[in-house]
């Protein structure tokens, strides 16, 4: 049986559920099993190479939530059955070196057992490309980031349905450093991490943006582009 070569076990957990009853909501998977972020559950199956189709119901109360079933079994990936490869502790370490202890999205520093190392490629899309590994094909990011990255990865029309790779090579989530979209959305982003004594800069921040009645975020680009006009005059 192909379940018992899958060794992840929140994809064997879903998987049993939905052979058992024929789908699992995301209400069941927090509520049952204790999952914080369902999605992610959901993608360990179908990183697992089995395919999930997700769709709505209703939960007890009325309210829509999200379900998870099986998809085209026909088209299961074998060769992912066995699930991602574990990355061997001196690989984490040099990539932390690399990156002087910082995450690659919010440049926040931190001790390296905060710090995940991520393909820069979703493993959906790109799978483990390679034998021997190659750190420019990951990177190390927080756990918030990460689970940024994840959202906005599985409502990208590339990661359901396109899996081109050089689509993800383009995108923020792959190279925050030099990208063209985001998501497949032609917008520019930038997460910025408060630490330490910058704490004081952003709560000053936040005080001002209310004086104007504005979000924190619509004060910074207000700001930014005070500066740059005053450059310019």
């Amino acid at each position: 049986m192909l379940l018992e070569h899958i060794t992840n076990k929140r994809a064997r957990i879903v998987i049993e559920h939905i052979l058992e009853h024929g789908f699992i909501t995301t209400e069941q998977l927090e509520k049952l099993y204790g999952y914080n972020h369902p999605p992610r559950a959901a993608r360990d199956v179908r990183e697992a190479g089995i395919p999930l189709e997700t769709f709505r119901v209703k939960n007890n109360t009325g309210r829509t939530i999200a379900a998870y079933r099986f998809g085209d079994l026909s088209t299961i990936r074998k060769d992912r059955l066995l699930g991602r490869r574990a990355f061997p502790k001196r690989f984490k370490d040099s990539l932390y070196v690399q990156s002087d202890g910082k995450c690659a999205i919010c440049s926040g520093s931190f001790e390296q057992r905060y710090l995940q190392v991520d393909h820069r490629v979703p493993y959906e899309v790109g799978g483990d490309v390679h034998d021997d590994l190659d750190s420019q094909d990951f990177m190390l990011i927080c756990g918030s980031c990460n689970r940024a990255k994840s959202w906005s990865c599985e409502h990208c029309l590339n990661w359901q349905s396109g899996k081109s790779l050089q689509i993800c090579l383009k995108c923020y989530w792959a190279t925050p450093e030099d990208y063209v979209h985001v998501a497949l959305k032609e917008v520019r982003r930038m997460d910025i991490l408060w630490a330490d004594d910058e704490i004081l800069l952003y709560e000053a921040l936040k005080v001002l943006a209310a004086k104007d009645h504005l979000s924190l975020p619509e004060y910074v680009k207000k700001v930014i582009a005070k500066h740059f006009a005053d450059i310019e005059t």
